[in-house]
């Protein structure tokens, strides 16, 4: 039987999905059971189809022929998970909204605490990893040396955080509305906002479907858009490695000027190939890090969307 809901959504969770086709009708069932029991029918799910080459959306819209307030937005393309949780965050309708992966390694049984949290005052909760058991050793270093980095670094406490959070509507429009740059780090800007946040701690959850998306490039790709939306420190880099070369400098000169005196001059030769090497490996960080910094802000300028929006399933036109 098609269930038609009419009243706004008291909570809307947002699910990015990139071909989670195997697992997405058990993640959406478990999910609803969770509202439905917790806060009865005040609520909306809404699946953002991240251009997966398999049938999720074909799968999201059975759902929603089922149930109303299961929802899909399919993008025209693979726009990467920000840009999907982005997306959802413009069509969700609720007071508050929880976003959580499609895979089930966001438990949904801790979605009563977070809503329990939302009512006691809290405009932002965080659920923060507590064990990372079900991840590979290099992905539990490449993730905690990057969180360490990033909140080190950017002024802001990111250390096993997640994409699992709830979010009051007023977070939501000042995300929307306020924050319009195009590289977007979801985890960090909601811990760069401030207000009222609280916590919950989760052990992650063995993955419901096949192996996880996310490749060692995809994550340097997220650990660079998150390192140059936050903080400035890797054009830093170039200024000490300014200040290490003139040192440098002043010891090649010394060694030069000594052998001149000493009519050695030949013996500076291996020095001369180190610094050259040396200078030479500096001159191309440098330029790395300028090329990144700039690559950004040319995303910024051209102003294109940040996705495009290929089809839609209970999403009403307004």
């Amino acid at each position: 039987m098609n269930v038609v809901i009419k009243t706004s959504p008291v909570i809307s969770v947002i699910i990015p999905a990139h071909n989670e086709s195997q697992g997405i009708e058990r993640s959406v069932k478990q999910i609803v059971d969770i509202l439905t029991a917790c806060i009865n029918n005040a609520w909306e799910i809404i699946v953002v189809d991240d251009g997966s080459s398999d049938d999720t959306y074909q799968k999201v819209r059975a759902l929603s022929q089922l149930d109303a307030r299961i929802k899909g937005i399919a993008l025209s393309r693979n726009f990467g998970k920000e840009n999907a949780l982005l997306a959802g965050l413009d069509y969700a309708m609720g007071s508050a909204i929880i976003t959580l992966d499609a895979d089930l390694q966001h438990p949904p049984s801790f979605i009563p605490d977070m809503i329990a949290k939302w009512h006691a005052g809290a405009k932002i909760v965080h659920a923060v990893k507590r064990s990372r058991e079900q991840d590979s050793a290099w992905k539990k270093f490449a993730a905690s040396s990057i969180n360490h980095l990033i909140s080190g670094l950017g002024g802001i406490n990111i250390k096993n955080s997640s994409d699992f959070k709830l979010l009051d509507r007023e977070i939501v429009n000042i995300i929307i509305h306020q924050l319009p740059e195009k590289q977007r780090f979801f985890r960090g800007l909601t811990s760069w906002l401030g207000f009222t946040e609280d916590y919950i701690y989760f052990d992650v959850a063995e993955r419901e479907g096949d192996k996880s998306k996310w490749s060692f490039w995809a994550l340097l790709e997220l650990a660079i858009t998150a390192l140059t939306s936050f903080t400035g420190f890797p054009l830093r880099i170039i200024t000490f490695l300014g200040m290490l070369t003139l040192i440098l400098g002043f010891g090649v000169a010394s060694d030069a000027l000594w052998s001149l005196l000493h009519h050695q001059a030949v013996s500076g030769y291996t020095t001369i190939i180190i610094c050259l090497l040396i200078l030479g490996s500096f001159t191309m960080i440098s330029l790395g890090i300028i090329g990144e910094y700039i690559a950004k802000i040319y995303d910024e300028v051209k102003g294109r969307p940040h996705y495009l929006i290929s089809g839609s399933v209970g999403i009403d036109d307004d």
